[in-house]
């Protein structure tokens, strides 16, 4: 068991000031980052189940298609999608507050798209489009269940550390991709699982 088993630290990052944003500058013509203009339960519960999975996302595993479509169809949720040739490669779902900052909820790469270059660029557009959205500061958590690339990538970019917790690791994300559904007791939930 390593330490990421053990114990969970989770770190609190936050940009102040535009100026202090590193944006990766190089165009990558293979990355293209759409918004998902139109708000999709499914498509939002896809990604999150893709990318979290393998670093063990809490919070959202037992939710039921009402519960998603309350997070995402509101006028302060956005979800941005980077795209290679046509194939979801990573997302970011960013939630303005009422105090005028900007939350990065969630962002990771799809496991087939990591160790491509791809993660600094996609953090860049999300950090501009959080910035786009109004906010005064933009924000997120991130702990040691992620990549290990993860919390570099945020420090490059220009995230300072506001906080650091430890706790009780989370528990392994089960995923019913890939499993024909076989994970999941329907009659549990409150409505009927998404596809």
């Amino acid at each position: 068991m390593n330490h990421r088993d053990n114990v969970k630290i989770t770190w609190e990052l936050a940009i102040t000031d535009p100026a202090g944003f590193c944006p990766v500058t190089d165009p990558d013509d293979r990355l293209e980052f759409r918004q998902a203009g139109q708000p999709c339960a499914a498509f939002n519960w896809f990604l999150f189940q893709a990318v979290g999975e393998q670093h063990r996302w809490g919070g959202r595993g037992d939710w039921n298609r009402q519960q998603w479509s309350d997070l995402i169809d509101r006028d302060e949720f956005q979800t941005w999608v980077g795209y290679v040739e046509g194939t979801p490669a990573g997302y970011a779902e960013l939630e303005r507050q009422d105090d005028g900052s900007v939350r990065i909820l969630c962002f990771g790469l799809l496991p087939d798209f990591i160790g491509r270059g791809l993660g600094s660029r996609l953090l860049s557009e999300t950090v501009e489009r959080a910035w786009a959205m109004g906010a005064n500061r933009v924000w997120l958590r991130t702990c040691s269940h992620d990549h290990p690339h993860a919390l570099p990538n945020y420090q490059a970019r220009g995230f300072e550390l506001v906080e650091e917790t430890t706790s009780e690791p989370n528990p392994a994300l089960t995923s019913i991709l890939f499993t024909s559904g076989t994970e999941i007791d329907e009659s549990t939930q409150g409505q009927p699982a998404l596809p």
